[in-house]
């Protein structure tokens, strides 16, 4: 095993300042993470913080067991620096770089792994959390606590370092998109694929697809190989979204395959004119990330530039829909029928996942939720995660969040969730049905019995 000694002193320095630092608040103050990054989509402003620094290294990887020890605010991009020097990878490894291992875990993450490995909260063996009490929790010790962690947004607790499994990975990956006119032909070859793990007899490691409209579907397939004829880079001039459209396979690196969207934020960053060939020439590479273009949308949120041009083009403004939703895979081309007519946002992305129920084994065995309350899933249903990320334009006497809330009351209606790192207007009843409120009500006052940590309705839905 190799272990970064240094990292392990800071890591331990950095517990006990952010301890020191919830002990010196005042019982009253909001508790709120100081991070660099963030992913979430509510952007409700607010200073200060608990100091964090020191919680962002990979602690230790170890090979043979194929696990890895991490601060619970380390960034996948550095995670996947560490492993993948071993022939190694996260199980799940959700696609935009400055995601943290611990914001994944309490707020969910998902990639094209996620139909044979679920969600990256399925591959924690153990975590360390800060609770609102401030005790320092082993889940080893309280595993009702890492069953409650995912969709909690740190409102039971903050993971501090957490034991992850670890999968083997091959050099390169060969890709084949897969063109389907019909929705109900590529929810199919989802269905299929998600339980035979093979496509036109050959093996599939990876599996996501892209939606440009209502007669154009894709489904990709990605193989891990040992060997490519030749290799596409997509971090430069190249656009990998659009190659989906303009060839039938292709070859990346294991590493491009895993951050193939964050070059692009998927394809967001068009609205920022990033795409258009000039533009690209001149935009320096090292800003070409999703944290930058995050940035950027944050700052247009303060500035109002959207809706004022929305409103001098007769809108009544604009809505930011950045949604993820998990549809069950029979319900597919039926959400997609709505969300074309209705919300008219394209491309799309499609990621079909399943609970994940391999046993572990060796340094990794553990007693293993066999639920996650707070976000449930059927584990004999397969789902597709669909992603749509932009603006849609407001009617008159609209209500701000209005295609938001047709959204959620479609879901309701399919026996879908959405992720809750964005915009939500469920009334707290509905809430409360569709991410477990009697448990988590349980949760509250067993690790934080003196609501020193925000509610997770008020965090998520009410801000």
């Amino acid at each position: 095993m190799s272990v970064a000694v240094d990292a392990e002193t800071e890591h331990r320095q950095a517990v006990d300042a952010v301890r020191r630092g919830l002990a010196a608040l005042p019982a009253d103050a909001p508790v709120r993470l100081r991070k660099k990054t963030s992913n979430l989509f509510r952007f409700r402003g607010g200073a200060g913080g608990l100091a964090v620094d020191g919680l962002d290294h990979v602690l230790s990887v170890d090979p043979v067991a194929r696990t890895a020890d991490v601060g619970g605010m380390t960034t996948y991009e550095d995670l996947v620096a560490a492993t993948l020097p071993h022939g190694l990878m996260p199980l799940v490894v959700p696609q935009l770089k400055t995601i943290t291992l611990g914001g994944a875990v309490v707020g969910l993450g998902i990639e094209s792994s996620s139909f044979r490995d679920g969600l990256p909260h399925e591959s924690v063996v153990e975590a360390d959390v800060l609770t609102g009490t401030g005790e320092v929790l082993s889940t080893r010790e309280h595993p009702d606590l890492l069953a409650g962690l995912p969709n909690s947004y740190g409102t039971l607790g903050y993971a501090l370092r957490l034991r992850i499994e670890l999968a083997p990975v091959r050099p390169f990956v060969r890709l084949r998109h897969v063109r389907f006119d019909d929705a109900d032909d590529v929810a199919k070859a989802f269905a299929e694929v998600s339980t035979s793990r093979s496509w036109a007899g050959e093996r599939v490691d990876f599996l996501d697809g892209v939606v440009f409209g209502a007669d154009e579907h894709y489904m990709t397939v990605g193989e891990m190989v040992d060997t490519a004829p030749y290799l596409s880079d997509y971090t430069g001039q190249g656009i990998y979204y659009r190659s989906i459209q303009q060839r039938d396979g292709d070859y990346l690196t294991i590493h491009d395959y895993l951050w193939r969207w964050d070059t692009d934020w998927f394809w967001c960053s068009r609205a920022l004119g990033v795409q258009h060939p000039v533009v690209r020439r001149l935009w320096p590479a090292r800003y070409r990330r999703s944290d930058v273009y995050r940035r950027l949308v944050a700052l247009d949120r303060r500035v109002g530039l959207s809706q004022s041009v929305a409103r001098r083009g007769g809108a009544a403004g604009v809505e930011p829909i950045i949604q993820d939703v998990e549809v069950p895979v029979d319900r597919l081309p039926e959400f997609l029928a709505f969300f074309h007519d209705e919300i008219g946002i394209s491309p799309v992305w499609l990621c079909p996942l399943r609970q994940r129920r391999t046993e572990r084994s060796g340094a990794a065995q553990t007693q293993r939720p066999s639920t996650w309350p707070l976000y449930p899933l059927d584990p004999d249903l397969t789902y597709v995660n669909v992603g749509f990320w932009s603006d849609a334009e407001l009617a008159p006497g609209q209500a701000p969040d209005h295609h938001n809330r047709r959204i959620e009351q479609v879901l309701l209606g399919m026996g879908g969730h959405k992720s809750l790192y964005s915009t939500s207007s469920y009334p707290r009843e509905e809430f409360d049905a569709l991410y477990g409120g009697a448990t988590y009500g349980e949760l509250k006052a067993r690790y934080d019995p003196d609501g020193r940590l925000p509610d997770l309705y008020t965090k998520t839905v009410t801000g």
